[in-house]
């Protein structure tokens, strides 16, 4: 079984605040990968001042290490205004990137990121920060474009945001979540059963978090084989456009 960790991070940063924009280490990621039978993980920088520099290290990890990642291209929608397709279109040719990775933490995303998504059929990691109402515009505006909307939409664990998520989730073909950091299994499930496996994929949100521990998630989930491979990477080979692998 092809397992594909959808959500790691990778690089250094420089705001200095706390892990996510100091460093993001692989060596013990990679350890921990192996012992969970982990295939490839889907790479992007940690957060950066400069996207377009941490890009390129990203970029080299994923050339060297062709076996083990995917890389997507990191985004601030603001800073990198204007250079957005120059950016994505270097990603996916020098380095073969297969998504673009945006956060609402340096700033929300902007027509421009999903347009340039969109002429290269690529799909957008958006962390939108519990601001999950948006998303609901997102599909909307462009239904071509496939959205993933990590941690059913917070990361720190408000319950209300995802369970708001989850009709958003449902209602929309363009719209998917990601498993990393969802601690109430509960929502969890009923993402699953409302919104069905297809819309799932399998996250860790790497090197912070276990992949191992994440992917138990996934097991408790007790779901038929068939759908167990996809959420553990049918889907987001599906969404990469690599289903063929």
């Amino acid at each position: 079984m092809q397992i594909i960790d959808a959500h790691c991070h990778y690089g250094p940063g420089d705001g200095l605040t706390g892990p996510w924009d100091t460093r993001a280490n692989l060596d013990r990621y990679e350890t921990r990968a192996s012992e969970a039978d982990i295939n490839k993980t889907v790479i992007f920088a940690a957060f950066h001042s400069d996207y377009p520099r941490a890009n390129e290290l990203v970029g080299r990890k994923v050339l060297a290490n062709s076996e083990k990642y995917f890389g997507f291209v990191f985004i601030n929608a603001d800073k990198d205004a204007g250079s957005v397709y120059q950016m994505v279109e270097q990603g996916i040719r020098r380095y073969g990137f297969k998504g673009i990775k945006v956060h609402r933490y340096n700033a929300p995303i902007s027509r421009e990121i999903c347009q340039v998504a969109q002429a290269f059929r690529i799909p957008i990691l958006y962390d939108v920060m519990g601001k999950v109402a948006t998303v609901e515009l997102l599909a909307r505006e462009y239904p071509e474009v496939n959205f993933i909307i990590p941690h059913l939409g917070s990361f720190a664990d408000n319950w209300e945001d995802q369970l708001n998520f989850i009709p958003i989730l449902e209602r929309h073909s363009n719209i998917y979540t990601d498993t990393s950091g969802i601690r109430r299994f509960d929502l969890l499930e009923m993402a699953v059963q409302r919104a069905g496996v297809h819309k799932i994929l399998f996250g860790s949100d790497g090197p912070w978090l276990h992949p191992g521990v994440e992917m138990e998630k996934i097991f408790a989930l007790k779901l038929p084989a068939g759908d167990e491979r996809l959420v553990l990477g049918g889907n987001i080979l599906r969404l990469m456009g690599m289903n063929n692998l």
